[in-house]
C-alpha cells in the first residue's frame, strides 16, 4: 500500500470510530507509526485529508451499487443486496462522524449531498422502475417523490437531534426506516419475496 492511501486508511479507522473533530493529525500520526511532517508531504491539512476521504467512499459506494444494479436477478433481490450493502457501510460509521462532516467540512458534506441527491436518487428511480415492469413494486408509486424521500430518510436516521445516540443504535434506525420503505413499496408478489429472502438477512445491533 503506499503511503498516502496508508495515511488515508489510518484516517478512515479513525474518523468512522470517533467522528472527526475530535481527531488531531497527531493523532492519526500516532495511530500510523509515522511523523505528522510525512503526512503533510501528501496532505496539506485535515480538511484535504477529509474530502479525499469522502471522494474515496464514495467511489466505492457507487461501484457496489453499480454491481448490485446489474446483477441478474430480481429487484426484490436487488432492494437487499443494497440493504446488507448499507449494513456494511452503516455499522461502521459513527453517527458523530456524519455531524462532523455536515458541520465542520463543508466541502465534504458538499460532495456526499451532490451523492445523495444525484446518483442515489437516479438508481432508486431505476430500481423501482424496473421493479414495477417486474410486477414487484406498487404500479400507483411514483417513483420521483419515493426515490426522494428514501434519500431524506437514511439523512434523518443520522439526526442526533432526533435520534440521541445514548438512546439509538444507527444501524438499527437505518434498518427500520430501511425495512419499512421496502415491505411499503411492494405489491403482494415483491412482499412474498421480501419475507422469503429476509429470513437470510439479520440486522447486527
Amino acid at each position: 500500500m503506499e503511503q498516502a492511501d496508508r495515511i488515508l486508511q489510518g484516517a478512515e479507522d479513525l474518523f468512522l470510530h470517533s467522528g472527526i473533530k475530535s481527531i488531531t493529525m497527531d493523532d492519526i500520526a500516532r495511530h500510523l507509526g509515522m511523523s505528522k511532517k510525512t503526512i503533510y508531504q501528501f496532505y496539506k491539512d485535515k480538511n484535504e485529508l477529509v474530502i479525499k476521504l469522502v471522494r474515496k467512499k464514495l467511489e466505492e459506494d457507487i461501484n457496489e451499487i453499480n454491481k448490485i444494479m446489474k446483477s441478474e436477478g430480481n429487484v426484490v433481490q436487488q432492494m437487499l443486496d443494497m440493504m446488507k450493502c448499507s449494513g456494511e457501510i452503516l455499522s461502521q460509521v459513527n453517527p458523530v462522524a456524519i455531524h462532523d462532516l455536515q458541520k465542520y467540512h463543508p466541502e465534504g458534506w458538499e460532495l456526499f449531498k451532490g451523492f445523495k441527491g444525484q446518483f442515489l436518487v437516479e438508481k432508486l428511480e431505476e430500481l423501482l422502475t424496473k421493479g414495477k415492469e417486474q410486477g414487484y413494486i406498487r404500479p400507483e408509486v411514483d417513483v420521483r417523490i419515493i426515490a426522494r424521500m428514501r434519500v431524506a430518510q437514511v439523512e434523518m436516521g443520522f439526526d442526533t437531534r432526533l435520534f440521541p445516540t445514548s438512546e439509538f443504535n444507527s444501524w438499527k434506525v437505518q434498518y427500520q426506516f430501511l425495512e419499512h420503505f421496502n415491505f411499503g413499496v411492494c405489491t403482494l408478489e415483491g412482499y412474498k419475496l421480501l419475507e422469503q429472502y429476509c429470513k437470510n438477512i439479520i440486522p447486527q445491533y
